[in-house]
């Protein structure tokens, strides 16, 4: 998801956004540590953007 995305995003939609994409991340952790995934890279690239939600939703939250 590339940031314009993001910052166009509601509050409504990114905290809905986050909730998936964290279990999205768990899912991969998770697969990961019982048997190796075939791209790891696929869990850094998911946990930065759950943080690139996150921020986008404090600075959202903080501007309200």
């Amino acid at each position: 998801m590339k940031s314009a995305e993001i910052k166009a995003l509601s509050i409504n939609v990114l905290s809905d956004k986050v909730k998936a994409e964290k279990a999205t991340y768990a899912n991969l952790k998770f697969s990961h540590a019982i048997s190796p995934i075939e791209n790891p890279m696929q869990i850094r690239r998911q946990r930065k953007l759950v943080a690139r939600l996150l921020t986008e939703l404090n600075d959202k939250s903080k501007a309200e």
